[in-house]
């Protein structure tokens, strides 16, 4: 574990000490007071909050394995002849590590995607169809898009948590009878921020206890997907349920309490911010991204804020040789639930549900915010990986996941990331008699989406029943022709995918413009951008009332045609570092930009918003993982911008 830290402090100090403060709500530190608010809110969701309690409970083999992690991380820290770029340029000091700052980095990681949901959501509660709206967003279990108009004050917060937590995520298994190989077969292809330095780092190790390959965060000593002689894992986000909304605002003044926090800000003086809780967990709404909205005071709770051990889980899991061993190494696992998915050397393949969730197994939640009392039922009884159905050996001969419901528990949670993934890796990997890995890294590169396909081909059928065409100028009939040829896939030099994003963007603006007015167009048309919803909007809509935003759409989109030849053109990777985002020092940490394929539902995701516009997209797959357990050799893993985090070097 000490040469591990060093191996960690050597490729990706500098990384690391800035992922340090950023979870512990320190970035004005580095970027002066335009983040303040940032901390500010971070200091509220308070990542370090149960941190001391889980330390206390560490088993004695962790503690030394983090202990001694630690220790190679200061070595390096203390004996570096020159300091990574990020210390000079963010005003970094040489502070030692602790294992607190590891605990509280994981949990970072532990961010609930839910809470990314919420930012969009919360922009609409206060219409009067809020009710109806809700019960279809639960009845359709789709997440809602990414970022709206109306949630600006929070984007810069919101991209940090999706860029930096554990969010997204393909995982595939294929049984031994099933691979040409007669070995059971891994692939992994994680969502994360696309940034550089990346968030994982390839290692290998080898030790008395451990002889492991994969993928770890710089910072955290364990291997969160990879392989062991015996077994191959890997995970996707479960999209779990496990946080809620509490509205406190009847709570009496004797049940809040208050804590005043210093935020050191870099070129200006300190400002002291006020964090109030209670017994449900903090005072979200007090955080200055929500202050524009009409909220009544809501506490988040949340798993996180509670003891769990995902280290002795992972390190567990890494010396595991079956499939039970693997299923109990989860049994302390917490933040973020994760589908893990398993493959061993006999041919077997499996899959477990590592959470602990509040059990909602009842009726569907009335709202996104709850009462004081429904919290205290829902989080009178937890399940974990124990309670929670597992699936080994199936009779497909594979598993797939990829951020969506999951069958055997509807109960887990409430919004999930659309079928799109899963069923295209079903389709791809499940219709052939054998699978080898090249059927692997082709699915890990595909960029076709079947229900984009399908809308696309429903806007024109309705365009048809309309009589849209007849009397469109010539451009917006050009447009129309290329989603017509389209074949559904976001190829970078696809013209059609073009012309349906353009198309889709601006029928959004339209049709929803109309149904709930400007003020809240854009947030809907955000939550909209589902294929599920807009399918269902378009197929049942009357045609007196899609002929306009039709005709509309076709007219506006056509304008933007002409300005990409291809979607690479318009669909940008922008390689950068996560404090790019930040004013006045921003500019120095951005790398690059090229055209690229994908879309936001594709195997190969690159996700952005619904937009009209050149965009970039800072989110979607950034490492992937091949194992073949036939051959102890035979595993592929590879990670965008290499291992090297030194800012400037030639191989950076």
């Amino acid at each position: 574990a000490f040469a591990l830290g060093l191996v960690h402090g050597h490729l990706r100090l500098g990384q690391m000490a800035a992922y340090r403060r950023i979870a512990r709500g320190r970035i004005a530190e580095m970027a002066g007071p335009l983040a303040a608010d940032i901390d500010h809110g971070l200091r509220i969701l308070d990542f370090g909050r149960s941190i001391a309690d889980v330390e206390a409970g560490l088993p004695p083999e962790t503690r030394v394995w983090l202990e001694r992690f630690v220790q190679g991380v200061n070595h390096y820290q203390a004996h570096a002849r020159d300091l990574p770029y990020e210390y000079s340029a963010l005003g970094l000091a040489s502070e030692p590590f602790t294992v607190s700052d590891v605990l509280t980095l994981g949990r970072l990681a532990g961010t609930d995607v839910t809470w990314l949901v919420w930012f969009n959501l919360l922009q609409l509660h206060d219409r009067p169809d809020w009710p109806q709206l809700w019960a279809r967003l639960v009845k359709g279990g789709n997440q809602p898009g990414p970022g709206t108009e109306r949630a600006e004050g929070g984007q810069a917060l919101a991209r940090l948590l999706a860029e930096l937590g554990r969010s997204g995520s393909n995982s595939l298994a294929v049984a031994g009878p099933r691979s040409a190989s007669g070995g059971a077969l891994m692939a992994n292809d994680p969502h994360l921020g696309l940034n550089l330095p990346n968030i994982w780092l390839i290692a290998g190790l080898k030790s008395p206890s451990y002889h492991v390959v994969g993928l770890m965060v710089p910072g955290l000593p364990v291997f969160g997907i990879g392989r062991n002689p015996w077994i191959a894992w890997g995970g996707t986000n479960m999209r779990a349920g496990a946080s809620d909304l509490i509205d406190v605002s009847g709570l009496p003044a004797s049940e809040f309490t208050e804590r005043r926090e210093t935020i050191r800000v870099r070129w200006w003086p300190d400002r002291t911010v006020t964090v109030r809780e209670t017994r449900f967990g903090p005072v979200i709404t007090d955080a200055p991204q929500l202050a524009d909205l009409a909220l009544p005071p809501l506490a988040l709770r949340w798993t996180g804020h509670a003891a769990s051990d995902e280290v002795s889980a992972f390190l567990k899991a890494a010396r595991a040789r079956d499939f039970d061993a693997f299923r109990s190494a989860f049994k302390s696992f917490s933040v973020p639930g994760q589908n893990m998915l398993y493959a061993d050397a006999k041919g077997n393949i499996g899959q477990v549900m590592a959470v602990h969730v509040p059990d909602r197994s009842g009726a569907a939640p009335a709202d996104v915010i709850i009462t004081p009392a429904e919290a205290d039922r829902l989080w009178s009884r937890k399940r974990d990986v124990e309670s929670l159905p597992a699936m080994f050996n199936p009779k497909p001969g594979f598993l797939a996941s990829a951020n969506n419901r999951p069958p055997a528990a509807p109960w887990i949670g409430t919004f999930f990331s659309s079928d799109d993934r899963v069923q295209r890796m079903a389709a791809l990997i499940g219709t052939k008699p054998t699978v080898a890995l090249g059927d692997l890294k082709a699915a890990q590169r595909d960029v076709c989406v079947p229900s984009a396909r399908a809308l696309n081909d429903l806007f024109a059928a309705r365009m048809a029943e309309a009589a849209v065409m007849e009397g469109l100028p010539a451009p917006a009939q050009a447009l129309i022709n290329a989603m017509r040829e389209w074949d559904g896939c976001y190829d970078e030099d696809s013209r059609g995918a073009v012309a349906f994003e353009l198309f889709r963007h601006a029928f959004a603006t339209a049709y929803y413009g109309t149904l709930l007015g400007e003020t809240d167009a854009a947030a809907f048309a955000s939550i909209g951008q589902s294929q599920t919803l807009m399918l269902e909007d378009i197929a049942t809509a009357e045609h007196s009332r899609l002929a306009g935003p039709l005709g509309t759409a076709a007219t506006e989109a056509a304008k933007d045609f002409p300005a990409f030849a291809t979607w690479g053109e318009m669909h940008r990777l922008r390689l950068a570092h996560p404090l790019s985002f930040l004013p006045v020092i921003g500019q120095r940490f951005r790398f690059g930009e090229f055209g690229v394929g994908g879309s936001t539902d594709t195997l190969m995701k690159t996700a952005h918003a619904l937009t009209n516009e050149r965009h970039a997209t800072r989110y979607g797959a950034n490492a992937r993982h091949l194992s073949d357990l036939s051959d102890l050799d035979s595993n592929a893993f590879v990670i965008l911008g290499g291992q090297d985090g030194w800012l400037n070097s030639t191989t950076f």
